[in-house]
């Protein structure tokens, strides 16, 4: 399928759920002149304990409507357990759209840490899946790698349940083994969910301020911004409709006051949001694209 975008057309960006306005918030810093439609995808949520099917079947539904609805010019998946397992197949269908996923940012986390010890908390769906395992092989060497899937963090986050964000953060924390900068303790922490930026405070309570927490916002921001730039796509002064309405637009499959509520908490913007059943009913008969 192709698409033929104009310079004014938004930027798709889609997650299970809040999580994404975690790498929302680097684009929009980013790319000053965009305009971005975000949905999530919390009808369907938690992503991180859905198989590969599902999260394809998902993501292909949002995409189509990103595309038919929005005319989006790109489409940023962010969502780590989403972009491992459609990335792939989102890329091969629609071949003219720029589209950005995102990755635990181990890489970094091998160039940053002074102990070789790092620390990946993330969901059970990212850990699994190739796409990670490939990227753990490609570090072979670099560095150890301690895995913590962490079931039902990202779901505490959504629902803004601070005790149960407590009780999981320690309980993850601990299970890892010992933070620090002393030779043999984890001196990085990768956070591997796009929701876990939001609780920094919370982890950092847990594995000490010196504790290194990187997350991957800023460097798809960069990438976004690279495609777009040589696909001349790149929004270069302040269109009309840009002047005369709002950059961002929130949809959800869900509970669309909850996002409305997280898009005010976390980027400071009151921009409202509205609820898309169609995205339900269109799952519900298993039309996906």
């Amino acid at each position: 399928m192709s698409t033929s975008p104009g310079l004014a057309s938004p930027i798709g960006v889609f997650d299970s759920g809040i999580g994404g306005i975690s790498v929302l918030r680097a684009l929009y810093a980013e790319l000053a002149l965009e305009k971005f439609v975000y949905v999530a995808d919390a009808g369907h949520a938690p992503y991180g304990e859905r198989d590969d099917a599902y999260l394809l079947a998902r993501a292909h539904t949002i995409t189509h409507y990103l595309i038919e609805q929005h005319a989006i010019k790109a489409l940023v998946v962010a969502c780590n357990t989403a972009t491992a397992a459609a990335i792939r197949e989102l890329r091969q269908t629609y071949p003219d759209l720029p589209i950005v996923g995102i990755e635990p940012a181990l890489k970094p986390a091998a160039a940053a840490s002074k102990t070789g010890v790092i620390g990946i908390m993330a969901t059970r769906g990212t850990l699994n899946s190739e796409k990670f395992s490939n990227l753990l092989k490609s570090l072979h060497g670099a560095a150890t790698f301690v895995l913590q899937p962490c079931d039902g963090l990202a779901d505490a986050i959504e629902h803004d349940d601070a005790i149960k964000i407590e009780a999981l953060c320690a309980q993850y924390t601990r299970a890892m083994g010992t933070f620090g900068l002393k030779f043999g303790e984890m001196d990085t922490l990768v956070l591997g969910c796009t929701h876990y930026p939001f609780i920094a405070q919370q982890l950092s309570k847990s594995v000490g301020a010196n504790v290194i927490q990187l997350e991957g916002g800023a460097p798809v921001a960069r990438q976004t911004r690279r495609l777009l730039t040589e696909r001349q796509a790149l929004a270069v002064e302040p269109t009309l409709s840009l002047v005369r309405t709002q950059r961002l637009a929130f949809f959800s499959t869900g509970d669309a006051n909850a996002l409305a509520a997280a898009a005010l908490r976390w980027m400071g913007e009151d921009a409202g949001a509205q609820t898309i059943t169609v995205l339900n009913l269109q799952a519900s008969k298993g039309l996906v694209c």
